[in-house]
């Protein structure tokens, strides 16, 4: 289960698993994820030996004393190339790389919560602009009649013009909502199709706002909750990282060896190039050790340190930031509901106010003008109750997004299939390694 099927709309649902695929801010991240397990595979290819092969033909003439030379050499060969990893720079620059890899593929899963977040909340202010369109066109379709009636009253004078412009007054009023309404739900539904990777158009609606099911929060969360986010995780990989990095420059300090080899024919006549006599072969090996780099390398490692202190600083920060949006978002909660609640009672209130002010109004015990200030209040009242409703929605959201889901599956997370196979590699690995160590 994933946290936006809780509210029960499978629009919604339809919406975020199209985003999922189609946005074109999660495939940059998805390319980009590709890219480092490139880099990574480059790294890795450093454990083993490199062999190369190579073929060469020259011929050229010489003379000696007047005397014309005519020279020919033609070589097949295989040569290799291995370093070998004495200190562990070759693995812990694989460490790095691989912790490269792994931040990015928690920026690409930030991506997919931040624009899954962002379709729950769009399509929620969605519905709410349609609910609340639905209320002006039915105010103004009340205040027309009304209009007409208070029109026919005048023509024989029951009325005044004061009574009629008053009620034009509101009618034009409920009237101007209704394109400022057209134009946001227009806007957003642009938005919507944006984030789904579309040209602009019409988005599909499913329950209406108030249909929509409110997702009960656990009263106890488990901080380790926190432990899920993106941005935490990918600092915990960056400080892994940085931390690697460090090894691979203290390990310029040390000689490095490297062991060279060739096997291959030569000879100066082509047709007996593969002949035994033909055959040639070196092996050799190489120790190259720093003398004098003019603190070239203890710079490098002051560098490399305090790349790790501040990746260090920024897990902390990343880590407070999660307590700091999880305790907010929590709070968010609680006070909409409050905020919810008062609003349908002030609703409530309007609502018997508006009929007690119509009812006197009948009755002769009041002007209209009291019937118009109740009605205006009522019809401001309705649009904030449904825009109270979809905020109340949108503060669940903030809930499963500043806990990177929340406590169901993120199964959505790790849909993406990396096109490298090198990344599946380094899962088997990392498990290899653990069971080394």
């Amino acid at each position: 289960t994933t946290w936006w099927e809780l509210f029960g709309d499978t629009v919604l649902t339809y919406l975020i698993k199209t985003a999922v695929q189609e946005n074109n801010d999660i495939k940059i991240a998805a390319a980009r994820v590709d890219q480092y397990m490139g880099l990574y595979g480059v790294e890795k290819s450093n454990y083993y030996p490199k062999f190369d092969a190579g073929a060469s033909g020259r011929v050229g003439e010489y003379n000696v004393d007047g005397v014309k030379f005519r020279s020919e050499r033609y070589t097949l060969d295989l040569s290799a190339f291995w370093e070998i990893d004495i200190w562990g720079k070759i693995r812990r620059a694989n460490e790095a790389a691989l912790a490269d890899l792994l931040s990015v593929e928690e920026v690409r899963r930030g991506v997919i919560l931040s624009i899954t977040s962002l379709i729950a909340n769009n399509y929620f202010d969605l519905l709410s602009l349609d609910a609340q369109l639905e209320i002006a066109n039915r105010t103004v379709d009340s205040r027309a009649k009304s209009l007409d009636l208070f029109q026919q009253r005048k023509n024989k004078g029951d009325i005044s013009q004061l009574e009629i412009s008053q009620l034009e007054s509101e009618y034009w009023y409920a009237k101007s909502q209704i394109p400022f309404l057209e134009k946001n739900i227009i806007q957003l539904e642009n938005a919507i199709c944006v984030l789904l990777g579309r040209n602009p158009g019409p988005i599909p609606r499913g329950q209406l706002i108030n249909n929509l099911i409110l997702p009960d929060i656990p009263e106890s969360l488990p901080s380790t909750l926190l432990e899920r986010r993106p941005d935490v995780l990918g600092a915990e990989q960056q400080l892994i990282a940085a931390n690697a990095r460090i090894g691979v420059v203290k390990s310029l300090y040390f000689p490095s060896l490297s062991l060279t080899g060739l096997l291959g024919f030569s000879n100066s006549d082509v047709a007996k190039l593969f002949e035994p006599s033909s055959f040639v072969w070196n092996a050799g090996g190489s120790l190259l050790a720093p003398l004098f780099r003019a603190g070239e390398i203890s710079s490098q490692v002051e560098s490399a340190e305090a790349i790790q202190r501040q990746a260090f600083f920024n897990y902390i920060k990343s880590v407070q930031t999660a307590f700091s949006d999880a305790q907010n978002a929590l709070v968010e909660r609680k006070k909409t509901e409050e905020i919810y609640s008062s609003d349908g009672k002030r609703l409530d209130a309007l609502q018997t106010y508006y009929n007690l002010a119509t009812m006197k109004y009948n009755e002769g015990a009041t002007s209209y003008l009291e019937v118009l200030d109740a009605e205006r209040n009522l019809f401001d009242s309705e649009l904030g109750y449904v825009q109270s409703r979809a905020t109340l929605m949108k503060s669940a959201v903030g809930i499963f997004s500043s806990l990177a889901g929340g406590w169901l599956d993120k199964t959505v997370y790790d849909s993406y299939q990396p096109m490298n196979p090198v990344y599946e590699q380094s899962e088997d690995e990392q498990t290899s390694e653990t069971d080394n160590e």
